[in-house]
């Protein structure tokens, strides 16, 4: 979902379960919640500042500014290497107030803790979290745009829209219109949002060279309008513009997405040849490589392996599976070619999250699967939470 040396961490029994969600060997069970079970391993590419600043939460474990930042560092890297296991050791930096009831909790470290929730795919924790935030620190700007952005993928649009309103009043208009224009772009008023959003693009100061994350994260949301209104051509360019202003990993999944929907297949595996090797990474390079000739058929087939040992491994944790369903279903459709389990794993996902692209996998697996009643079910859902997607309706 978009828009995110300690040599050693004690990690509270709860943070350590939320760090499973991805780790792949077979979890054991800790003896007691002080016990330390893994070794973080030294980031090579980390500043001095950072650091540092492990060796301040080591010292300071209570101090709210130390904590956050910490917990921001943490999941930046999660965000980065596609790896949960340190979104698991950013709550472990907000362990301090694991025991403090919430009216207690200082609103920067529900936001945090909500953050990371996010993360972690447990959508109502974050919501909860949120809340409780808000109602203590109400002109938190960015709990308001967290907040929109979990109720949009949960397919929620009017409460979002609220957020998004409440954002506009307490932080920048700038970010409340694009919040509203995202939102807009998903009921299918396409046209609306994208003159919204190119609007904010044509303010000289987004010219900036700091301001090159905004220009990629609007011209991504373009490229994604684009793709709901069925204007491939369009999208094509407003994407190949966000790479030019600035790559991130969202952007290079969403392009992955785009080419092999485009059937461009080779594209996929040069574009992501630097990343590391997530879940999502290995998901998109199998699924190029299985649709792609013999060429990489070696290559690809390591990869399914590898990706299927890792959900093989999850589904040993009870309670996971859930939080891999789109992946998995997208694993099973695209390269496994079992449609029925693809069509069981997005039926499963779309109880938790309603993103265009979990009902696009929802209806090309009910298609593959020949299923009349499944593809009714995907149509009623869209129909009941206002999503208009051409790619959707172009499928048989």
């Amino acid at each position: 979902m978009r828009r995110t040396a300690f040599a050693t961490l004690w990690v509270a029994g709860a943070a350590l379960a939320l760090a499973a969600v991805a780790a792949h060997a077979v979890p054991r069970v800790p003896t007691s919640d002080d016990e330390v079970v893994e070794a973080l391993p030294v980031v090579s590419g980390w500043s001095g500042e950072q650091r540092k600043l492990r060796r301040e939460l080591a010292r300071r474990p209570n101090d709210e500014a130390t904590a956050i930042a910490a917990a921001t560092a943490y999941l930046e890297l999660a965000r980065e290497q596609g790896d949960a296991r340190y979104a698991g050791y950013a709550m472990g930096a907000l362990q301090a107030w694991e025991a403090t009831p919430l009216v207690q909790t200082p609103p920067g470290v529900l936001v945090m803790r909500a953050t990371v929730a996010q993360f972690l795919h447990d959508f109502d924790g974050a919501e909860a979290t949120l809340k409780a935030a808000l109602a203590r620190r109400p002109s938190d700007a960015q709990a308001w745009i967290t907040l929109a952005t979990i109720l949009r993928v949960r397919g929620r649009y009017n409460e979002s829209d609220a957020a998004c309103r409440s954002l506009g009043r307490v932080g920048p208009t700038f970010y409340g219109v694009a919040c509203l224009a995202e939102n807009a772009g998903l009921r299918g008023h396409h046209a609306e949002a994208r003159d919204a959003l190119r609007a904010l693009l044509s303010d000289p100061a987004l010219r900036d060279t700091h301001q090159a994350a905004t220009r990629q994260w609007l011209l991504t949301s373009v490229a994604e309008v684009e793709e709901l209104a069925g204007r491939p051509a369009e999208a094509d360019a407003a994407y190949r513009q966000a790479m030019a202003a600035q790559p991130s990993g969202y952007l290079l999944l969403a392009y992955s997405d785009y080419l092999q929907r485009a059937g461009r297949h080779a594209e996929i595996a040069r574009l992501l040849a630097n990343e590391a090797r997530s879940d999502a990474v290995l998901l998109r390079l199998a699924i190029a490589g299985a649709a792609s000739s013999t060429a990489r058929s070696k290559g690809a087939q390591a990869e399914a392996d590898e990706l299927r040992q890792r959900f093989e491994a999850a589904a040993l944790r009870p309670g996971t599976t859930a939080l891999h369903a789109r992946e998995e279903a997208m694993f099973a459709l695209d390269v496994q070619n079992d449609p029925k389990r693809a069509l069981e794993l997005a039926r499963m996902n779309v109880q938790l999250q309603r993103e265009p692209i979990d009902l696009l996998v929802f209806a090309r697996a009910a298609t593959a699967a020949n299923d009349t009643a499944a593809r009714g079910e995907v149509k009623a859902l869209m129909q009941q939470i206002g999503l208009k997607d051409a790619r959707v309706d172009a499928t048989p």
